[in-house]
């Protein structure tokens, strides 16, 4: 697989990190300081307008060439109701109450932007997948919230850590869950010509 121009990706999340980096891609971090405020109710409007700013941002930034900058951004949503990071232990432990015993829906929107010979092309989308979580007694709560992984996740929970523990099942796509869905990304960048295999050659 070869790789046309550098990628840049417009977050500080180590698991987004973690899943661009399974891609096998050379990619460097550059954390947006995009305006994260939003008065949108529709978890997969919102995910994709803070998905664009970030990477909007950080495009701006960089300098003129061929580049790709990739931004993402994740909320869950519950009965109509969108969770995203707790403000506070108090808050994390009152998400996990709604979550518990039932089911809700992790959307994570993703902005890829790119730059080549002076034209630029940009894809926005976002991706849903319904996570269903066991029963969590009071103490469970307490416990994980104690643990400190929930204050920094949307629905203060994080599938591939310590709150794997509660999911009973996912329906859609893991990566989704975890913050970037995998092979829609790939695909992405595939379609712009930033991945090619020899194949295409």
């Amino acid at each position: 697989m070869t790789q046309t121009m550098p990628i840049y990706l417009a977050s500080a999340s180590p698991r987004r990190r973690e899943i661009l980096a399974q891609l096998g891609v050379d990619f460097e971090v550059c954390v947006s300081d995009a305006d994260e405020s939003i008065t949108e109710n529709d978890p997969g409007r919102i995910v994709e307008t803070l998905a664009e700013r970030k990477a909007g941002a950080v495009f701006a930034e960089i300098a003129d060439g061929d580049a790709v900058v990739l931004g993402s951004d994740t909320v869950v949503a519950k009965d109509g109701e969108v969770l995203g990071k707790p403000k506070d232990a108090a808050d994390a432990a009152s998400m996990l109450r709604k979550l518990s015993a039932d089911t809700n829906t992790v959307y994570t929107g993703v902005c890829i932007m790119m730059r080549r010979c002076g034209k630029t092309v940009k894809s926005v989308f976002h991706c849903a997948a319904d996570v269903a979580f066991a029963e969590m007694s009071d103490a469970e709560i307490d416990w994980y919230v104690g643990t400190g992984e929930p204050m920094d996740k949307a629905g203060a929970y994080a599938v591939q850590g310590l709150g794997g523990r509660f999911v009973r099942s996912i329906h859609g796509d893991y990566y989704t869950v975890m913050g970037l869905p995998m092979q829609k990304v790939y695909e992405t960048l595939r379609k712009f010509g930033v991945l090619l295999d020899d194949s295409d050659s």
